[in-house]
């Protein structure tokens, strides 16, 4: 598929190019699944082709991120800063480098989760991909805010999206304190090492929550401006 470039896509704004950059990170973070059935499955050769294709779509995303940075002019005639932009780009980057780190985390060691442990696991990676989405989702609703001049009914439904943004990113903290939990009744019976591994796994996952709901945020200081 041929690279997408932020040049064709510019025109007189930088919001379609900024909504050009959040899904190639959504590409990113939803090669995790694929990837994380493949560690359950302890196919350490397929998981290895997921975490490569995921390092590959982190750097599209940093290269979307690098020519937007580059191309976006100083001053917009439009109600939002150049400064803000950047700052919600920032973000949305912040996402798909978590997702890398979480791959290589855990290909490094080829890790295997004990007993359930490696379903939780599944679902606390799912519910962090979802709210990923749902950050997404927000963010391509930015070309309409700022045809309505963020105002009107359009705020309202963005502020509904970032709020069931907020309560999957509320979610991810609740599985996270309980497979932390069910850690800690395993400590005992695993190497020490591997236990501190998979609390970096366990806390990088909620990273990628906790930075999905950052974009959210981000957004939101846009709306009350």
């Amino acid at each position: 598929m041929p690279k997408a470039t932020i040049s064709g896509l510019f025109g007189s704004s930088p919001i379609r190019p900024l909504q050009q950059h959040m899904a190639s990170v959504q590409e990113c973070v939803n090669e995790l699944l694929p990837y994380i059935n493949a560690v359950l499955a302890k196919n350490w050769q397929e998981a290895a082709k997921h975490q490569a294709s995921i390092s590959e779509l982190e750097r599209e995303a940093d290269r979307l991120k690098r020519e937007l940075r580059l191309r976006m002019p100083n001053s917009l005639f439009m109600p939002v800063s150049r400064r803000d932009l950047l700052e919600l780009l920032t973000m949305q980057d912040k996402v798909a480098n978590k997702s890398k780190d979480i791959a290589g985390l855990i290909l490094g060691r080829k890790m295997e989760f004990p007993g359930d442990l490696g379903q939780q696991i599944r679902s606390f990676v799912e519910k962090s991909i979802e709210a990923s989405a749902q950050a997404q989702t927000a963010i391509n609703e930015l070309d309409e805010l700022v045809e309505t001049g963020f105002r009107g009914t359009e705020v309202k439904l963005v502020s509904s999206m970032i709020q069931k943004l907020d309560d999957l990113e509320h979610e991810t903290d609740r599985i996270q304190i309980q497979i932390r939990s069910e850690l800690v009744q395993l400590e005992s019976e695993l190497p020490p090492i591997d236990v501190m591994f998979m609390y970096k796994v366990i806390d990088a996952i909620g990273d990628l929550g906790d930075r999905a709901q950052q974009v959210g945020s981000r957004l939101e200081l846009l709306l009350a401006r």
